[in-house]
């Protein structure tokens, strides 16, 4: 179920999406610190968050699916957003070092098919990164903020949706144990929920941060069955030699 522009800005213009958008931030910031000198691009709704990294970044750009719409970013400067088939990303092979995916693979109709898009303009050594809802939060439970909506995964399902697509999880975090209300006490104290809730490993976080390293090198099978270079042929037979004393007698 694909979300529409407008309800994402809308979303994160409140106060509840300014405190998500904080409390993700700190996630993505713990495994991505900076980004100096690297091709940065974010694909689904990423422009709350790629403002961490377009000051370093040598270039940082925002990829929005066509069935979600586009919206002009940054709004003051240049347009570095841009309305795409997530299918058929209009990047070469290997084009950037980073990707970042927000509200993307909960909302899409073929999430592998995707993922494999992002595999091929991922430079080698390059890596990813998802903001994926938790299955098992309170966020997935309510169709008032962007994150109740699409499917959820569990941390398992994330790793065989990975591994499917040649990807191999490096590293994992969580954001939004606060429960999504608008009460000014619990968004005040967001912070202190997010610090005891990870305190304690407690399973009910709003999201999935995940990172994943693109396998260069895939698997084959061990065994293959082996052929001929030469196709066998049907014996040959030949005529028997006429010896000299079986020759015919001439008259």
């Amino acid at each position: 179920m694909t979300i529409d522009v407008i309800d994402l800005r809308n979303f994160y213009s409140q106060r509840l999406g300014a405190v998500a958008r904080r409390l993700i931030s700190r996630g993505i910031q713990r495994h991505w610190p900076d980004a100096d000198g690297l091709r940065v691009a974010g694909l689904g709704y990423p422009t709350p968050y790629l403002g961490l990294f377009r000051e370093d970044a040598e270039r940082c750009i925002a990829l929005m699916p066509a069935a979600q719409g586009v919206l002009k970013w940054p709004t003051a400067r240049p347009t570095l957003s841009t309305l795409v088939d997530e299918f058929s990303l209009p990047l070469a092979d290997a084009a950037v070092d980073r990707i970042l995916l927000v509200h993307a693979l909960e909302i899409s109709d073929d999430p592998e098919g995707l993922l494999r898009e992002v595999w091929r303009v991922l430079a080698p050594s390059g890596r990813m990164m998802a903001i994926i809802p938790n299955r098992r939060g309170v966020w997935t439970r309510t169709d008032n903020t962007p994150f109740g909506h699409g499917r959820p995964y569990s941390r398992s399902q994330i790793t065989q949706l990975l591994r499917q697509t040649w990807f191999t999880p490096t590293a994992w975090g969580e954001a939004l144990f606060v429960p999504p209300f608008q009460s000014a006490w619990v968004l005040r104290s967001a912070v202190a929920w997010e610090r005891m809730s990870a305190a304690v490993s407690s399973p009910f976080a709003g999201v999935h941060i995940v990172e994943a390293s693109k396998q260069v090198y895939r698997a084959i099978p061990a065994h293959r069955e082996r052929t001929r270079l030469i196709p066998s042929m049907p014996p040959v037979l030949l005529p028997t030699p006429t010896r000299r004393n079986d020759r015919p007698a001439t008259h």
